[in-house]
């Protein structure tokens, strides 16, 4: 029926907003309930979430679920990798928010009732993916019509893929609502004051003036600051959340491209040159190029400024049927035949009458909607500029009449550039592209210039399979030269071959600079840190992409705190800023005469408009100490030394521009509206972090 068909090809936005990539939308149903019956063994267990066990089956089922939603609103019978990987972790989201929220809500009696979930579907104002779904695009309001007549047709067809999708999209809006709710009850439990709400635009109204004198840590010689085992120590435990970590593990690898070797570039040159006589011949080049070349045929005609030098020189100079080649550019081979001439303008002035097509039922319509347009103009001598005002769909050209004003080649789509470009002036030609259809004229053409159309065969040198197995050979020598990791280090540097490292986590999905590398870091979860990393058949021999891989497991991290030793050298500079502080606080306080202070080699810089909202300073960078420092001073005043990312500072406001926003109320509710959306999230993470999430995707994806 043809409400399904728009609600298919609209569901991408609605979907979009609950199951896109936007993180904070809670929207999944909770269809995961592990129970003992159901279970089939810690082996199948693919999370651990709120102390309750989901299997890999169960999890599965979900990604199932929305695969056949994505496949239901994208048209498609097949889902790439990239896709279904963005699939699982939407799932994967899902699965941990219901299963984390599902008791919270219970506790604190949110639930969506039937009576609200009608409101929300038929209501005055139904929820924001009912609009999105049944939104008349001419009015912008719901086609409730539309709505009744699907829901009618979900109660007499319970059965079938559009039933199921019918009732994913409830899930989705009870979800939110309830969600909704809880972030309802968490910001109401807020409130901001009007002190507060006075004290922050006294904040933001303070914008100062200020000099600042700076002394950098980095003017202090590491050197003569001594740190000792006992303050080391002291500051990890007083800062120790700063060091916590999720597990994660070090890999060092070595990779072999394989690179098309000149053997392989000899035999495409041998090859083109062998090709070139049936080229020559041949009645049909658009045909013979896009079987033969790596790069498909181009109808485009071209001015001679257009192509290279090397290539326009020929073309213009030369005959339809000459070639050209074979000639190189970056890695490829090429011939190049001569097409044919024609004389076309630089550019084109054009209107048109767009009927846009939503589905394939719907092309008919459209072509018959052109046809009395058409007829409109041509029989009842009706001007375009009044029927393209009143019928065309093009919004941005209608109101003008359909006037799309001059065109240049390539701004356009293929078969609208052609009927523009060749056609004639005046003449109404029917179009088709991926917009719709269009009725367009010609209104005047530019002035006129050679152009050629050209048919190249472009081959791109590969590597042949000599040359892939002549570099497995080479990664296969390395691989058994280097059985431990002393040798693989000894193999590297006597090979002088390029050592690389990663830092990776357990559920990673590719490597920087290795494709489809997911298998390489499974594999390097179930190596022991400090051995090589071994993949299928025990092979040491990873084939990625277009290289062959060796990894060693270097090292492994486990979640929760670093300890001291690892995180050593970043505690070690941490405590000499502490002590680089107090020592440029000593040799800077007492000077409120900030010119004074460059005897000490401090620089002076200025900044203007500093408010406490400032944090980058112009000539100091990220300082937040120093607008902290600037907001709390009147004119003239001077700071004491104050230290901060970089340095230490000494701040005088010179002078201070008072804001004028004195509307208390509004900031009192900007400021209840900001801590509610923040608590919020806070709240949620609290609960996420409460549920002791154990994720085993990684032994199964």
């Amino acid at each position: 029926m043809a409400t399904l068909q728009k609600i298919r090809n609209r569901a991408g936005i609605a979907i979009a907003i609950f199951i896109g990539m936007a993180l904070a939308a809670f929207i999944l149903g909770d269809l995961f309930k592990s129970s003992s019956s159901i279970m089939r063994g810690k082996q199948m267990e693919i999370a651990e979430i709120a102390g309750k066990s989901v299997t890999y089956p169960e999890f599965q089922t979900k990604v199932d679920e929305i695969s056949e939603v994505y496949k239901m609103n994208s048209g498609k019978t097949t889902i790439d990798l990239k896709t279904l990987e963005q699939i699982r972790e939407q799932s994967w989201q899902g699965m941990v928010r219901n299963m984390t929220m599902k008791d919270t809500y219970e506790n604190l009696g949110i639930e969506v009732t039937s009576v609200e979930l009608f409101d929300l579907v038929q209501g005055k104002n139904p929820h924001a993916i009912i609009q999105n779904i049944f939104r008349d695009q001419n009015t912008g309001a719901i086609n409730r019509g539309a709505l009744i007549q699907f829901l009618k047709y979900q109660q007499t067809n319970t059965a079938g893929k559009e039933r199921n999708y019918w009732l994913f999209i409830e899930n989705q809006i009870i979800e939110d609502r309830s969600f909704t709710k809880y972030n309802n009850l968490i910001s109401k439990g807020l409130f901001t004051t009007t002190d507060e709400a006075k004290s922050d635009l006294k904040g933001r109204n303070h914008k100062a003036n200020i000099q600042v004198a700076s002394k950098l840590f980095s003017a202090v010689s590491d050197s003569t600051i001594k740190v000792s085992d006992s303050e080391l120590q002291a500051y990890y435990e007083k800062n120790k959340e700063k060091f916590k970590q999720e597990n994660n593990r070090n890999i060092e690898y070595v990779a072999f491209p394989v690179v098309a070797s000149k053997s392989d570039e000899d035999k495409l040159i041998k090859w083109s040159n062998g090709i070139k006589a049936e080229f020559a011949s041949i009645s049909d080049p658009a045909a013979f190029v896009n079987i033969n070349s790596d790069v498909p045929f181009d109808a485009s005609f071209f001015k001679k400024s257009e192509l290279s030098p090397e290539i326009g020189n020929f073309a213009f100079a030369g005959k339809a049927g000459d070639i050209y080649g074979p000639y190189k550019v970056n890695n490829s081979w090429k011939l190049t035949k001569i097409q044919k001439f024609e004389e076309l303008p630089d550019s084109v002035e054009a209107r048109h009458i767009l009927i846009k097509i939503a589905s394939a039922q719907e092309a008919d319509k459209a072509s018959s909607k052109i046809d009395s347009l058409k007829n409109l103009i041509v029989i009842k001598g009706e001007k375009f500029e009044d029927v393209a005002r009143k019928n065309s769909q093009d919004n941005g050209s209608a109101n003008n009449g359909g006037t799309l004003g001059w065109i240049r080649r390539g701004q356009m789509v293929k078969p609208f550039e052609e009927a523009i470009f060749f056609g004639k002036v005046n003449d109404l030609q029917v179009v088709k592209s991926q917009y719709g259809i269009h009725l367009v004229q010609v209104i005047n053409k530019g002035k006129s210039a050679p152009n050629v159309q050209l048919a190249t065969i472009d081959r791109i040198v590969e590597p042949s399979s000599q040359t892939y197995q002549a570099t497995y050979t080479t990664a296969t020598k390395f691989a058994t030269s280097a059985s431990d990791l002393q040798k693989f280090n000894a193999a590297i540097t006597a090979q002088g071959l390029n050592k690389r490292v990663a830092n990776i986590r357990e559920n990673d999905k590719d490597i920087l600079g290795i494709e489809n590398s997911r298998s390489l870091i499974r594999a390097a979860y179930k190596a022991t840190p400090g051995t090589v990393v071994a993949g299928t058949e025990q092979s040491p021999i990873f084939e990625l992409g277009n290289q062959f891989i060796v990894a060693y497991v270097t090292g492994e991290q486990e979640k929760g705190f670093a300890s001291l030793s690892a995180v050593k050298a970043r505690v070690t500079t941490e405590v000499r800023k502490e002590k680089k502080a107090k020592q440029l606080i000593e040799k800077m306080s007492g000077k409120s005469d900030l010119s004074s202070l460059t005897s000490t080699g401090a620089t002076l810089s200025e900044a203007k408009d500093v408010s406490f909202e400032t944090y980058s300073i112009p000539g100091v960078g990220y300082e937040p100490a120093i607008a902290g420092a600037a907001a709390a001073l009147e004119s003239n005043q001077t700071s004491k030394p104050v230290a901060g990312t970089n340095g230490v500072f000494v701040v005088k406001v010179t002078s201070v521009n008072t804001g004028t926003d004195q509307d208390v109320k509004s900031n009192q509710q900007k400021l209840s509206a900001s801590n509610g959306y923040r608590t919020s999230m806070y709240a949620f993470e609290a609960l996420r972090d409460n549920a002791k999430i154990v994720d085993k995707r990684a032994k199964f994806y």
